[in-house]
């Protein structure tokens, strides 16, 4: 069979894939996107039914294409977002294959070109860039053994209330996705137990705008780096019924129970961290710290906005922060499922180069991997805090796509790559 040959071969189609696509696209530079499964496959197959964006329509999307149909401050739901995708990539004609699966990419021994396995067949790039984003591997701690007799489920994989066993649920994680599906079980009729660890907690919205809004005019999508102390702390926000902010205590109020950090299971029990209250300080502290930094700033630049007293109203602590349950019988409590909003693991098993560190993670300034030709995109923080989504990965595209501009690579005897399609 003979091999494919091309300038630029981009891995994945999701957002970071069709947003580089379309900034080499701009400078006329020849280019694949390979895509295993279809255009932004994760929202579909991998996020439960009811899920909306994070962000309002006006903020989460590409600059060059708004959502249609869909008022600016609404949220997009999980198959819009997928469809608004799959609508950018005919809008700039990405040269996308879909349904092709990257196994194995290598430097190829013969020049500076890398060797690219996929499952149909080989192909050779002079550059390739891993655009497979930061939900690649999903993570559930073995705490829980199977022989428990549990309904074990990760959130990629939970779809509705109706998935589960009858039964109260037990959900770990409290960020964004643990914290929105734990309401939803609550809002179905379960008995819900919600392990929440440390966290920030927006506001959803603060003297007329969204807190996206606040963040960017603040500088914070703009943050080049964790704060120490802050690499494990999730963020809980929704776009749920309109956008809320997040508010455990109202959560304990309609009836969920509230947990510290899940630590171990033995013997049908689980047990919890004493950090419950610490963690609900912490967030509400966040919460509070946006507040006051948003009314600085009006009151710095003279901003005719609004005031809201009433949204620093904190409600008094439910019995389950006052008395925290450290050990839970999860038979005695009636749970028969648990659902791990537990996050994701970076995997890049296929990729055969000198590109990572002693824990697997990319070595890179900016997306620029220290392999010549070989680039990251998609991942959190790989320039700043926005990275991961979708506007903020349009930034890192525009940039990784005018390093590959500027820094074109000739073959081993001098000349650029085969252009796209062709075949030696």
């Amino acid at each position: 069979m003979p091999i494919e040959t091309v300038e630029t071969l981009v891995v994945g189609g999701g957002q970071a894939g069709l947003a580089l696509s379309a900034h080499l696209s701009r400078h006329g530079l020849p280019h694949l996107v390979l895509e295993r499964h279809r255009i932004a496959e994760r929202w579909r197959s991998e996020r439960w039914d009811s899920l909306v964006a994070n962000g309002p329509a006006w903020h989460d999307r590409f600059p060059p294409l708004e959502f249609a149909g869909l008022h600016p401050d609404a949220f997009a739901s999980k198959d819009g977002i997928a469809d608004y995708f799959e609508t950018f990539a005919r809008q700039i004609a990405a040269p996308i294959r879909c349904g092709v699966e990257v196994t194995e990419v290598r430097q190829s021994p013969d020049g500076p070109v890398f060797r690219v396995e996929t499952s149909e067949g080989v192909v050779e790039a002079m550059n390739v860039v891993a655009a497979t984003g930061p939900f690649q591997r999903p993570l559930i701690p073995a705490v829980v053994p199977e022989e428990a007799g549990l309904f074990q489920t990760h959130s990629n994989a939970y779809r509705n209330p109706g998935q589960l066993p009858e039964g109260a649920v037990l959900v770990i994680g409290a960020g964004s996705s643990g914290t929105q599906i734990a309401d939803e079980l609550l809002r179905a009729g379960r008995r819900v137990y919600l392990s929440v660890g440390p966290h920030d907690r927006p506001p959803r919205r603060y003297r007329g705008h969204d807190f996206v809004w606040w963040l960017g005019t603040l500088g914070k999508w703009d943050a080049k780096a964790v704060a120490p102390g802050m690499e494990h702390v999730t963020i809980a926000v929704s776009g749920a019924r309109g956008g809320e902010t997040i508010d455990f205590r109202r959560l304990a109020r309609q009836g969920m129970t509230l947990l510290g950090r899940a630590e171990s299971f033995a013997d049908g029990v689980m047990r919890f961290a004493p950090d419950l209250a610490r963690n609900i300080a912490r967030g509400d502290a966040n919460y509070l710290s946006v507040l006051d930094e948003a009314d600085a700033y009006v009151a710095r630049h003279g901003l005719d906005l609004p005031e809201e007293p009433e949204a620093r109203l904190i409600g008094p602590d439910p019995d389950c922060l006052r008395d925290p349950i450290l050990a839970l019988d999860l038979k005695g409590a009636g749970v028969t499922s648990i659902v791990w909003a537990t996050g994701y693991a970076l995997d890049f098993g296929w990729l055969k180069v000198d590109a990572f560190d002693d824990k697997g993670r990319p070595v890179h300034q900016r997306g620029v991997s220290r392999v010549p030709g070989l680039y990251f995109l998609g991942l959190p923080w790989l320039s700043r805090r926005a990275s991961a989504f979708i506007w903020g990965v349009w930034t890192d595209a525009e940039h990784l796509a005018d390093r590959i501009a500027a820094n074109p690579r000739p073959s081993d005897d001098g000349a650029l790559a085969v252009p796209l399609g062709q075949s030696v």
